[in-house]
């Protein structure tokens, strides 16, 4: 999965940035996705990958807290591009003449900006709360990385602000984004619906399916991680939490550039013509 992850997110990436007919806002917060998954799939994948093979490994406390921040920024980050994303799609449905205006490479690239600094904003306090604590009940993290909570778990102290900002991140993060993303699509549905030919509506319909298809890869495994920490602790098996935080974090990088390189026409066109090039030059 991981080098799935590397190998589609790094073509995805080339593709848009060799072809300038893909220099358009679709494409770019596409881009960002892409670049977003590498992050996010390389935070926790060569660290999984050497427990696999080496078994467990001494990893210095610094380093834990910089994985930890990683992981939960980069996350932050993909709910927030896939946010944009169904915004994108809800102008591009519900205002067609005017998505030109609306919708620029400009804006685009404020809204990347402004997502990175929101989920390093909301991430910092993770690391900070953890490292002004000295003392722990043991070294061994149970999990494949530095979660915030699995370390948590190991502090001698009161983890009362630890807990709360962890499960009001959670709350306001997904919460609020996942109601943006609803609101996209409702007024994206109102507009299709008010189509009056069939193929009109199953187009519109067809322009967001790979965006649906990628929220669900992202959210549904979020969903039952989640879950299962906060209400199965004592009755789901400890390894199911572990296998529920890594396909949570490894699916959606591996899965969203099949998704988007196999449903979207400019990309599918792009790379056929590049690879039918290189055939021919062989």
């Amino acid at each position: 999965m991981y080098l799935l992850a590397l190998l589609g997110n790094g073509t995805m990436l080339a593709v848009v940035q060799v072809d300038s007919t893909l220099h358009q806002p679709m494409f770019l917060l596409l881009a960002t996705l892409a670049a977003t998954d590498l992050g996010l799939a390389t935070s926790i994948g060569p660290g999984l990958l050497a427990v696999m093979w080496l078994g467990p490994r001494p990893l210095p406390y610094a380093a834990c807290l910089v994985q930890m921040f990683f992981v939960h920024a980069l996350t932050a980050m993909e709910s927030g591009v896939l946010l944009a994303m169904a915004c994108d799609r809800a102008v591009a449905v519900g205002s067609p003449l005017h998505y030109s205006i609306l919708v620029t490479k400009a804006r685009v690239g404020y809204a990347a900006l402004a997502l990175a600094l929101k989920a390093v904003a909301i991430v910092v306090p993770f690391p900070l709360l953890v490292a002004r604590f000295e003392h722990f009940r043991a070294k061994t993290i149970e999990h494949a990385y530095c979660a915030h909570m699995a370390v948590v778990e190991l502090v001698v102290g009161n983890t009362r602000a630890n807990n709360l900002y962890g499960l009001a991140l959670s709350l306001a993060v997904s919460g609020v984004d996942i109601l943006g993303i609803t609101g996209s699509y409702g007024l994206i549905a109102h507009t299709v619906l008010r189509l009056p030919t069939k193929e009109a509506r199953a187009k519109a319909f067809g322009t967001c399916s790979s965006h649906i298809c990628v929220i669900l890869a992202f959210y549904v495994p979020g969903l039952f991680s989640y879950l299962t920490h906060r209400f199965g602790r004592h009755t789901v098996p400890k390894p199911v939490h572990i296998l529920l935080s890594n396909i949570y974090l490894l699916l959606p990088p591996a899965l969203n550039p099949l998704i988007y390189g196999a449903r979207t026409k400019q990309i599918r066109d792009r790379l056929l013509e590049t690879f039918t090039f290189r055939k021919s030059q062989f």
